[in-house]
């Protein structure tokens, strides 16, 4: 049901998951995070995405602490990079996460990126879900013959897949793979990295509505039952990514959008190495 901003989605063990959250993918330590945070949750977002690449994980857990809002209210996401990855470094890396956020625990834990140690990373994750220090454990960049590989080892299946997801780039034999394994698809990239606005046919869907063209796409990927994170440390555009419950794309709508893949990423291609 997406009836406002407590919108949730149940993963596979029974936890729910915020179908809104804030993006952090670039918002400076310091400052802009801390802002952009405080601003989100004042505006009754929950769930906010980080990673330990990203270097703001501090300035989010000072935000977090300063607001007032319980721990036990938000979702909190980290990843482990690749870096880091192998059993013992990524139990390191998972602490050293903790301890900038200034928690004791992780709603969701994620591998960024497949890597030749991501069965090692894996275990690593399943260790601190059976311990109690993660809620949910998962996976990012995961193409699906990544996730096979990973599932002819795994004790726990990875409850999310977050990747790049947007209408120039909808992947829909990974969603529907997925979909079919009860992992919730998060999409990043959401906005096309700001161009939304720049597709005729989400334009006028946008007139159509009273919306803004980010929204749009917001609110398809919603309807297509995605977890999304729009990334903005402008209070302005926050707000303006919230507010994507008072309308309901068409039938019609929808599969226009459906009609826009043009199989454009505009991150790193997993199957050649992803990020380094």
């Amino acid at each position: 049901m997406l009836a406002d901003i407590s919108a949730t989605v149940a993963l596979a063990n029974g936890v729910e998951m915020p179908r809104l959250g804030l993006g952090t993918y670039k918002s400076a330590e310091g400052g802009d995070v801390e802002r952009a945070v405080e601003t989100a949750l004042s505006l009754g977002y929950r769930s906010i995405d980080t990673a330990s690449l990203y270097g703001n994980e501090t300035g989010i857990g000072r935000a977090i602490a300063a607001s007032g809002v319980a721990r036990d209210d938000l979702f909190l996401a980290s990843k482990v990079w690749n870096d880091e990855q192998g059993y013992e470094s990524t139990l390191t890396a998972f602490r050293r996460s903790l301890a900038r956020l200034g928690t004791d625990y992780l709603d969701l834990y994620l591998i960024h990126w497949p890597r030749p140690q991501t069965r090692e990373s894996w275990r690593a994750l399943e260790h601190l879900y059976s311990e109690g220090t993660v809620r949910a454990i998962g996976v990012c960049n995961h193409l699906v013959h990544h996730l096979d590989a990973l599932l002819e080892v795994a004790d726990v299946t990875p409850m999310v897949n977050q990747y790049e997801f947007h209408p120039w780039l909808q992947q829909p034999t990974l969603r529907t793979y997925c979909q079919s394994a009860g992992i919730v698809v998060e999409a990043w990239a959401p906005l096309m990295r700001g161009r939304a606005g720049e597709v005729p046919e989400i334009r006028a869907i946008a007139e159509a509505h009273h919306a803004t063209p980010a929204q749009v796409a917001l609110r398809w990927l919603l309807q297509l039952g995605a977890v999304v994170i729009p990334k903005s440390v402008h209070p302005e555009r926050i707000s303006e990514n919230a507010d994507v419950f008072g309308f309901e794309l068409t039938p019609t709508e929808m599969r226009a959008i459906d009609g826009l893949d043009r199989g454009v990423r505009f991150g790193p291609d997993p199957d050649r190495g992803g990020e380094r």
